[in-house]
């Protein structure tokens, strides 16, 4: 097993860990908040991650990574930069929380801002700590700090929402999970010395960060923006139901996304300094992306109302047509976790950020409009943003790597054969369960089932490359098993 398939490896342990934490917790965290208390939290979380993302790409993760020949000084002035910066955004937020509270008109969200604003002076070291460990590929170390971290997160929230802290108990449990994960980080690294203050390199550093920056703030507040412009045009309530629409439709993300996310930018700079063809890598990791996100994303949109029911309770029912419309306008975004990382690695990061202007500003104009005629009517906005802003991000990648259309629908047609079939499979359990013969739980059961199993024909009839990763990744783990029961008796 190289060393991209074991990042992998430690990289799905340590979301996998933190995705069934997170299911938990939000099983019952729903039972215990309303809609409305979870909009408060919606809107509190969504401006930290915008305000965060404004300034962590200042000698954040992505310039720390790329970096040819990172010194000493680098990191230093990276955190240096990353932490006065964030200070100053923490300061101001205390002072300006009851200003924001207003805005959207919701007094009980000063106190929550000013709690949340803790977490700013914590990012800057767990965000350079954390970069470090992903440049060295130490996704191992990573994924115990990442774990501890999710612990913490899910009892805190838990633990206070059943003490009758309202929407203050997923805020309070967010700040007790940053805090365990600095402490789990910096014990992990075994060098503060990098966290020492310095500014040799900032002039450098700034030079990258306000391209990173800015295409890092515009794609963060795009994501958020309808969270905020029904927080601000209807109620809180309509941001807790968007709010957990979204969470549902993102679980694909979590699973496999985000997985990926870590090690994509390292393992595309690594084949960029082999002299690799970006072209063949860019083409054949859509075909494993699509082959995974497309099945997925049906199975949900067809097997809503049963996944919502068992996982949130019957009084989220109405979210199950906000994730169907999520659902399929998120089948457009089958490439966005490359974009990025395949700008920055043709060093053409001015292009992210200039895609980025391209795309998001209509659509956020688009979701506005939207915003007046409720949530429903946002979540079908998608159907209409999301396919724009991935044709302008692959046109813009297709220039630098030399492919067209042709290449791509070469690329995709697999996979669209085995999202066909897998669907085929789920909506006949769909048939099923509307006719009375199965209950939620026993055709959500055998919807999956049904699913996993067409899935796999698809791959095989198909000869789908993903065939050819999975045999690899399951001798890659036969080969560990042996290793690890031998340092288990060592022990």
């Amino acid at each position: 097993m190289n060393s991209v398939e074991r990042s992998i490896l430690f990289s799905a342990a340590d979301r996998y860990g933190s995705l069934v934490l997170f299911f938990a917790a939000t099983a019952v965290l729903s039972r215990l908040l309303s809609p409305a208390e979870f909009g408060v939290f919606a809107v509190v979380n969504a401006i930290s991650l915008v305000i965060a993302s404004s300034f962590q790409e200042f000698g954040g993760g992505n310039y720390l990574i790329q970096k040819s020949d990172l010194s000493a000084e680098d990191v230093r002035s990276a955190f240096t930069l990353t932490f006065g910066i964030s200070g100053a955004i923490a300061a101001l937020l205390f002072i300006f929380a009851d200003s924001l509270s207003q805005l959207f008109a919701q007094d009980s969200l000063k106190r929550a801002i000013e709690v949340s604003a803790l977490n700013f002076l914590l990012l800057p070291i767990s965000g350079t700590i954390s970069a470090l460990l992903r440049r060295d590929m130490k996704f191992g170390t990573l994924a115990v700090c990442n774990f501890a971290s999710g612990v913490a997160v899910a009892l805190v929230s838990i633990g206070l929402a059943m003490a009758g802290w309202s929407y203050m108990a997923p805020i309070c449990g967010g700040l007790a999970g940053n805090v365990i994960l600095t402490l789990a980080l910096l014990i992990g690294h075994r060098n503060p010395g990098v966290l020492r203050p310095s500014v040799s390199a900032c002039r450098d550093i700034v030079s990258f960060g306000l391209y990173s920056s800015g295409v890092s703030v515009i794609n963060v507040f795009y994501n958020l923006a309808p969270q905020l412009f029904l927080a601000r045009i209807l109620d809180l309530a309509s941001v807790g139901l968007y709010s957990r629409a979204i969470n549902l439709t993102q679980v694909f993300d979590r699973l496999v996304t985000q997985v990926l996310n870590p090690v994509i930018m390292p393992a595309i700079v690594a084949k960029r300094q082999a002299g690799d063809d970006l072209k063949a890598v860019y083409l054949d990791a859509i075909q494993l992306l699509s082959v995974a996100q497309w099945p997925f994303l049906v199975f949900v949109a067809l097997m809503a109302q049963p996944i919502i029911a068992i996982w949130l309770g019957p009084t989220w029912l109405e979210i199950v047509p906000l994730v169907r419309l999520l659902c399929i306008a998120n089948m457009a975004l089958f490439a966005a976790c490359l974009s990025f990382p395949v700008l920055v690695a043709v060093g053409s990061i001015r292009d992210a950020l200039i895609s980025s202007f391209i795309s998001l500003p209509p659509s956020l104009l688009i979701i506005l409009g939207a915003s007046f005629f409720g949530v429903q009517a946002v979540a079908a906005s998608a159907l209409l943003t999301l396919p724009f802003q991935a044709a302008v991000a692959i046109y813009f990648i297709g220039r630098h790597l030399r492919f067209g259309p042709r290449d791509l629908v070469r690329a995709l047609m697999r996979s669209v054969l085995v999202t066909a079939t897998t669907g085929l499979g789920v909506a006949s359990c769909v048939a099923l369960m509307e006719a009375g013969l199965l209950t939620p739980l026993a055709g959500l059961a055998l919807a999956t089932c049904a699913a996993a199993l067409c899935w796999w024909l698809g791959l095989l009839v198909t000869g789908h490359p993903l065939l050819n990763h999975l045999h690899q990744a399951v001798a890659g783990l036969a080969s560990i098993a042996p290793r690890f029961r031998l340092s288990r008796t060592a022990l």
